[in-house]
């Protein structure tokens, strides 16, 4: 699979971009947790929509995680081992269910 990017759909997307929210506004809450292509020559860069369509440019990327370091509580799997989560385990229950199936995880 080439490089991929874990992206955040915010609650309040103007939040999900530097300058965009109200300087009070706190963090923006995720709603749902989505896999994205990286855009091509920019690792950690998410592409234009996600593996299940919809488009990242409302979202928030996710913390670059380089590989063999841990994403959240995978169990002990470090990012790039086959069964780690590729997302962190803190929303696990906002999975898109159809990125989760394109990205799989092992």
């Amino acid at each position: 699979m080439s490089a991929m990017t874990v992206v955040y759909e915010v609650e309040d997307p103007a939040a999900a971009h530097p300058g965009g929210a109200a300087p009070d506004s706190g963090a923006a809450a995720v709603v749902r947790v989505h896999a994205a292509p990286a855009a091509p020559g920019l690792p950690g860069v998410p592409g234009p929509r996600t593996f299940c369509g919809r488009d990242t440019f409302a979202m928030r990327a996710a913390a670059p995680q380089p590989v063999g370091e841990p994403r959240g509580q995978s169990g002990g799997r470090t990012a790039g081992e086959p069964g780690a989560a590729w997302y962190d385990e803190v929303y696990a229950d906002l999975v898109c269910p159809a990125c989760d199936d394109a990205v799989g995880t092992g």
